[in-house]
């Protein structure tokens, strides 16, 4: 869902064919066509944007053409013309309009939508689309508004500080673009009725106490009645407070664990 302000910049032209492709929907099944995924299906039909999250052309520059909406993702996107005359997508920070240019090097100029490596970035800057591997492309804080900042850096690695207060190492030598993304009031959008929510594709969610107790952990008795025990999943594992992330070699970057919301 886009805001007032985010329909008001973007430009009035048809996707670039080159660059979608039609998306089958799954509606939440596996290959044999068992349900894996519950509350997925319907759905307005949609194209898949093709987003270069690498920016894979290296010290070329490029001209921004069209801001545009992508239904696949919550932030925009911007369409932009290479010097030697590929386009591509990518995503649109904040501030970013038609006729500004961008490059991808290893040293840019410090300007919104620049791409470059962290060592390069100066201290206190705000980044997203950032890479965990050289090369693999961007893959943290690619939402709508997100963005992180630079604290110091040390050695080989970078401190970043994430949307969540993380607070992680990551390689000096991995890229990341200049500011902030786009449609920040995205998270203030209320879907106002269940006819929006089923065009996204997400289906009803039935209560687990309103089953049968062959169905949930909550389910059976006579009438309504608390469940009884700790909240549980539909297969019995805990569903609040139980730890779901496994011990990776990638642990001994995080330097500070997010700050835990209060329940209240």
């Amino acid at each position: 869902m886009l805001s007032q302000f985010s329909k008001k910049i973007l430009t009035k032209k048809r996707p670039e064919k080159r660059l979608t492709f039609i998306l089958k929907q799954k509606a939440g099944r596996n290959n044999t066509g068992r349900i894996t995924v519950r509350h997925q299906g319907s759905g307005v039909k949609k194209k898949y944007r093709m987003i270069d999250f690498g920016q894979e052309k290296p010290d070329i520059q490029a001209v921004v053409e069209a801001i545009e909406y992508d239904p696949n993702r919550t932030c925009l996107i911007a369409l932009i013309l290479y010097n030697d005359g590929v386009r591509r997508y990518v995503l649109a920070p904040q501030g970013l309009a038609v006729g500004d240019r961008i490059i991808c090097a290893q040293k840019a100029p410090l300007e919104t939508g620049n791409r470059m490596k962290l060592k390069n970035i100066p201290i206190g800057s705000t980044v997203y689309n950032i890479e965990l591997e050289p090369g693999r492309g961007g893959c943290i804080a690619r939402s709508a508004g997100s963005s992180v900042q630079v604290m110091a850096q040390e050695g080989r690695y970078a401190n970043l500080k994430m949307p969540s207060g993380e607070m992680r190492k990551v390689l000096c030598e991995c890229f990341a673009s200049l500011g902030s993304l786009s449609n920040s009031e995205h998270r203030f959008q209320k879907m106002g009725k269940a006819g929006i929510a089923r065009k996204k594709g997400i289906r009803p969610t039935v209560r687990g106490s309103a089953m049968n107790a062959c169905d949930h952990p909550h389910g059976g008795g006579k009438n309504k009645q608390p469940i009884g025990r700790h909240p549980r999943t539909p297969w019995g594992k805990i569903a609040l407070g139980g730890k779901t992330r496994k011990k990776k070699w990638t642990d001994k970057l995080i330097m500070q664990r997010r700050i835990k919301k209060k329940r209240r």
